[in-house]
C-alpha cells in the first residue's frame, strides 16, 4: 500500500497522466458499441459474448453480444459490438 502511496505522490507532483506512469489501464467507451482499452498486457478469453482481458492491475470483463476485437497492438485494442457491461476485478 505505501508503494501505491508514493508512486501516486510522485505522478501528482511531477504532473504526469497515471496510466503513463503507473502503467494503469485506460478504457475509453463510446456509448454501447465501441470499447478502447489501452495498457493491457493479455487477452485471456474471447467469445462473442465475453472478453476478458488482463491488465497490470487486474482483468477487464466486456459483456454484450456480437463482441468483436476490432483491432490489437502491443499495448492497445478497440472492441466493437453490443456491450452491455464493463466489469474491473482487482489482482493479477
Amino acid at each position: 500500500m505505501e508503494k501505491k502511496n508514493l508512486k501516486n505522490r510522485i505522478t501528482d507532483a511531477v504532473n504526469m497522466p497515471k496510466d503513463v506512469i503507473l502503467g494503469v489501464p485506460l478504457v475509453t467507451v463510446t456509448g454501447q458499441s465501441e470499447a478502447y482499452i489501452e495498457n493491457y498486457r493479455g487477452i485471456l478469453e474471447y467469445t462473442d459474448k465475453l472478453i476478458r482481458i488482463q491488465t497490470k492491475i487486474g482483468r477487464i470483463h466486456i459483456i454484450g453480444k456480437n463482441l468483436q476485437i476490432e483491432y490489437y497492438t502491443n499495448d492497445e485494442m478497440k472492441i466493437g459490438g453490443r456491450i452491455s457491461v464493463i466489469e474491473y476485478h482487482e489482482g493479477g
